[in-house]
């Protein structure tokens, strides 16, 4: 039997080009503004800080924000 994995965060390990799965799931949490993003659509990441971002933008920022 399948589980669903919706509305479940995904636990992802961030790599220079790709990223892992820990722990199934639809989406991924912005580190910077809390919006879900769905895994299809996740394209900005920290690898450093293993975090996700929404837009490009945002990961600017908050690499801006990191000093």
């Amino acid at each position: 039997m399948l589980t669903s994995r919706s509305g479940r965060p995904a636990k992802l390990h961030y790599m220079d080009n790709n990223f892992r799965m820990l722990s199934p799931g639809d989406h991924v949490l912005c580190a910077v503004t809390g919006q879900a993003i769905p895994l299809d659509d996740l394209r900005y990441w920290s690898v450093e800080r293993q975090e996700a971002y929404a837009t490009a933008e945002i990961s600017v920022r908050a690499v801006e924000t990191a000093g």
